[in-house]
């Protein structure tokens, strides 16, 4: 897992748990801002996850040239 992945996973809760704030406080901007930071975070987290299949892809690559 790379720093992107745990980033956008850290972002994903913070917003659920803004969401959820927003619910119990009747703060519907709270709320909305929430929704954002976890479409933000699950954003950064499939960024993540692309840019280390990539790597892994490149190592392998890597790995099979010097066989």
């Amino acid at each position: 897992m790379n720093r992107d992945e745990v980033e956008g996973k850290a972002q994903a809760l913070k917003g659920k748990m803004k969401q959820v704030a927003g619910d119990l406080t009747n703060d519907p901007n709270l709320h909305d801002e929430g929704v954002v930071d976890e479409a933000a975070g699950k954003t950064q987290d499939a960024f993540g996850r692309g840019r280390r299949k990539v790597g892994d892809a490149i190592k392998d690559i890597g790995d099979a040239i010097k066989k």
